[in-house]
C-alpha cells in the first residue's frame, strides 16, 4: 500500500514522545492551524509517495528506538496505510504515539463516515495528542504538545472506557517543570 509522506523518516527524535523514536511525517493537512511548525506538510498533493512495505522494513531494523510517532500533516487522512505501519510497530513491541488536529471524540464518533478506519488505526496507538494547535494557547513549558488545549490521551484505556483518559504522568511532569 502507498502512503504520502512529507519527508524521509526521522530515526532519532526525542521530542515526539518519550525515548528515542522514529517519526513518520505524513503529508496533507486540512486544519491549517495558525503558527503550525510544519506548514510545508499541508498540501494534500505534496511530499513523496512511499510503499508501506519500505517503512515496515525500516521499523524491523530499529534497535535503539522505544517507539514510533505518527505526525504530519494529519495522520488521520491516511488511516489505512498508517494502520499497517502502526500494527507492525506494535508487533515489534514498540509503543505508538500519534499527533492529530482532530479531537478524540470526533475520531470515535460513530456518525463519522471514517469511523471504522479511525478505529482500526486507534487500536494500534498507545498515546494520542489531539486537537488543533492553538497559537493563543502556545506554551513552551508543555511536554510533547504545543498548546494547552491539546490533550495527551491513553488511547487503549479511552477506547475501553468509552471516555477520554489522560496520561497524567505527562501533565504532572509539566507541573514540575513550571515550578
Amino acid at each position: 500500500m502507498k502512503i504520502r509522506l512529507a519527508s524521509d523518516l526521522s530515526y532519532d527524535s526525542i521530542v515526539d514522545g518519550p525515548g528515542l523514536r522514529m517519526v513518520v511525517w505524513t503529508q496533507g493537512c486540512i486544519h491549517n492551524c495558525y503558527g503550525c511548525h510544519n506548514p510545508e506538510t499541508h498540501k494534500l498533493d505534496g511530499g513523496i509517495i512511499v510503499d508501506t512495505d519500505n517503512i515496515i522494513k525500516e521499523i524491523n531494523k530499529l534497535k535503539l528506538q522505544k517507539g514510533i510517532t505518527l505526525s504530519g500533516g494529519e495522520p488521520f487522512l491516511q488511516t489505512k496505510a498508517l494502520s499497517i505501519i502502526a500494527k507492525q510497530a506494535k508487533n515489534n513491541n514498540m509503543d505508538v504515539w500519534c499527533y492529530t488536529g482532530f479531537k478524540f471524540e470526533q475520531l470515535v464518533d460513530k456518525s463519522n463516515p471514517l469511523y471504522f478506519d479511525n478505529i482500526n488505526l486507534l487500536k494500534n496507538i498507545d498515546v494520542l495528542v489531539d486537537d488543533k494547535f492553538n497559537f493563543d494557547k502556545k506554551n513552551l513549558e508543555l511536554i510533547f504538545r504545543g498548546s494547552s488545549n491539546q490533550r495527551i490521551i491513553d488511547v487503549q484505556r479511552s477506547l475501553n472506557n468509552k471516555i477520554v483518559v489522560l496520561k497524567h504522568e505527562y501533565m504532572e511532569a509539566e507541573m514540575n517543570i513550571a515550578r
